[in-house]
């Protein structure tokens, strides 16, 4: 059949300008591409919503109905299914690795409106498609690197701590990521992975005492919070929102086991180090104002190099961190408002800006919302109700019920921060996808009076 044929061999089996106004002309590389796109969304962090919009505008370019597009996202599996009158074809993708490439998801972007405005080819919308897989990162592990350590330096101010804690801090963060990618090249188990590089991060952290010569707290509080799967987070958080329960389900459990692995190996460096349960320092802000937003801005940028995000961008994600973390600080501690509520604030604030932002830089508003709310992520929090489970025989009553109820604060907070940065989507998500579908529809009319 014509469908089982080879991209190369179907593209000289039909005609070029024929091939988009037929739904079912080679309807096998169509699929193919439709689930290459798919695949390379969802394992470069998109949501399980933006993967299926780009995917039905991928659609819509090949020319197929979008009443004929059936799709079934979950966070490991892409299924895919398209029928006509008398013929039904279905496909699965599995998606083997998941990561941050934001870069991608940009590109990805980009390229499914490109292609319905030129009319590319299936072979030129494959290599393209290809060429952002394979795209090199835009920054150098050592950078990135870097930018670990300073997005957890970030994260020490943020909380209180001195500069020269920042200095510390970002030292054994930026070892700990050598030690993550040194793991993962020998092919460890991924949660592995996170538990040893906790463990040598924090114990790195503790040896800092005998450069100082006292015990170093904010350090071992935030020099593991880079594996924080922040991003993770709220995607779980959307996609629940979205009614994608079981893709949003499998994201919360795959975050649970990361956070927990990475208790582990904090428990078991600060067993080794003999040092009491440092998640009761307070975390407290020196300020709210000048050393906070310098801070922002630092963990903005810190992330946004692990993220992938391009090199224009960082400038805006900083200025974006800072109007988060300070809206927050302000409404928290100028206000008396719930960090909760300071938090969605914040991060909705940002969402909403993002709504004009995003046609200035020419860029998706998730570029520019979750690395600005990520230095809200309330990591220590989750420490905090883990802590309290590993050591549920050894604590008191009142110990526990304040683990959970930090646990509990933690998913209000990443509740409000999810919603706020989705706030676009979720109050006038009909009017841009309206709005986005009349491009489509304008595109696709060009095609035909064109031809």
């Amino acid at each position: 059949m014509e469908h089982d044929k080879p991209l190369q061999e179907q593209q000289t089996a039909a005609p070029d300008q024929t091939v988009l106004t037929r739904p079912y002309a080679e309807i096998s590389a169509k699929l193919h591409l439709l689930l290459h796109t798919g695949q390379l969304l969802m394992e470069s962090g998109a949501d399980s919503d933006r993967t299926v919009r780009d995917m039905m505008r991928v659609a819509a370019y090949m020319g197929i109905p979008e009443d004929r597009v059936h799709q079934h996202v979950m966070y490991t599996t892409l299924m895919l299914n398209i029928n006509d009158e008398t013929h039904s074809y279905t496909e699965f993708r599995k998606c083997k690795k998941h990561g941050i490439n934001m870069t991608a998801l940009s590109a990805v972007s980009k390229l499914t409106w490109r292609a319905l405005a030129k009319n590319y080819t299936l072979e030129e919308f494959e290599q393209q498609l290809m060429a952002i897989k394979n795209r090199p990162r835009n920054y150098p592990f050592w950078l990135t690197a870097l930018g670990a350590g300073a997005a957890c330096g970030g994260f020490c101010k943020l909380f209180g701590g001195s500069w020269l804690d920042f200095f510390l801090t970002a030292l054994c963060a930026f070892l700990g990521f050598y030690v993550k990618r040194l793991c993962t090249s020998y092919g460890f188990n991924i949660y592995a992975v996170i538990a040893i590089t906790s463990f040598v991060t924090t114990m790195l952290a503790w040896s800092t005492q005998f450069l100082t010569g006292t015990m170093n707290w904010y350090p071992l509080i935030a020099c593991t919070l880079f594996l924080v799967p922040g991003i993770p987070l709220i995607n779980a958080v959307d996609d629940l929102l979205n009614n994608f329960i079981v893709s949003g389900m499998t994201r919360a459990m795959n975050t649970l086991l990361v956070v927990g692995s990475m208790t582990f190996g904090i428990v078991i460096a600060i067993r080794l180090g003999n040092v009491a349960d440092f998640t009761s320092v307070s975390l407290q802000p020196d300020t709210i104002y000048f050393s906070q937003a310098v801070a922002a801005a630092i963990s903005s940028m810190g992330f946004s190099i692990i993220f992938n995000i391009p090199r224009r961008l960082l400038p805006v994600v900083a200025v974006g961190g800072i109007i988060t973390v300070l809206l927050r600080n302000i409404c928290v501690m100028q206000f008396g408002l719930s960090q909760a509520a300071g938090s969605f604030l914040g991060a909705a604030v940002v969402g909403l800006i993002a709504l004009k932002a995003i046609h200035w830089f020419h860029t998706p508003n998730i570029i520019l919302t979750i690395p600005s709310a990520i230095p809200m992520i309330p990591g220590v929090l989750l420490y905090r109700l883990l802590f309290a489970i590993l050591n549920i025989q050894t604590i008191t009553l009142a110990m526990l019920l304040d683990g959970l109820r930090s646990g509990i604060l933690a998913i209000i907070i990443i509740i409000g921060i999810a919603i706020g940065v989705a706030i676009p989507n979720i109050f006038i998500h009909r009017y841009i996808e309206h709005n986005k579908q009349r491009t489509v529809e304008d595109l696709l009319a060009r095609r035909y009076t064109s031809e």
